[in-house]
């Protein structure tokens, strides 16, 4: 069976498809010929879109159809460091069969662990640290690891605390500084962070 000849409007309907999480039409425009390579003028393909507004289903069926989960915006973003920003555990799950890039950075340096730490999103930190070899001491282009930015980024509230407490037992290291010289214990000090500070005082 010959394949459909590529057509500029099937990609413009599988972008459009793929970031409305319209599953069925996805499926349609790849059928039509649709490229899973396409991109927006912001140089989105359609599975980044789709990780962009956590529609599994459509990211499944792109995943499938051989969809590069490392494939970088004008932002650097990718859609699998999209899923440290929404935290999606299921797109997570979904584009582990791509075998995205656990070193790919974005534009701040970063691997996903490091913004789903910062957002608190407690279910994604475990479940990325458990089910990838995710480095937990990743250090950015601002010289913070996930800990440090859980810890300046975050409110010190029960969310960020669970985080800390996750990339403890990930084997983060506590007293690794930031580029000041200032450790994650300091900057909880600092905050008021009291329930933080203790379990790093415990991790020393």
């Amino acid at each position: 069976m010959t394949a459909p000849t590529p057509s500029p409007d099937a990609d413009r309907r599988l972008l459009a498809a793929a970031k409305g999480g319209d599953a069925a039409g996805v499926r349609a425009a790849l059928g039509a010929g649709g490229r899973v390579t396409a991109r927006d003028e912001e140089l989105r393909t359609p599975l980044l879109l789709a990780s962009l507004g956590s529609h599994v289903e459509a990211a499944r069926l792109l995943v499938a159809a051989g969809a590069d989960p490392d494939a970088q915006d004008v932002r650097e973003d990718s859609a699998w460091l999209v899923t440290g920003v929404t935290g999606s555990v299921a797109m997570m799950r979904t584009l582990l069969p791509a075998g995205p890039d656990l070193t790919l950075r974005n534009r701040f340096g970063g691997v996903s662990l490091i913004p789903a730490s910062e957002r608190g999103h407690v279910e994604y930190v475990r479940a990325v640290l458990a089910e990838t070899g995710m480095d937990v001491d990743h250090v950015n282009r601002l010289g913070w690891t996930a800990l440090l930015e859980a810890v300046i980024l975050g409110d010190g509230g029960r969310p960020h605390q669970e985080i800390v407490e996750i990339l403890l037992a990930a084997g983060a290291t506590p007293d690794l500084p930031d580029g000041d010289g200032t450790t994650a214990l300091e900057h909880a000090l600092r905050r008021g962070f009291d329930g933080i500070a203790a379990l790093l005082r415990e991790a020393k």
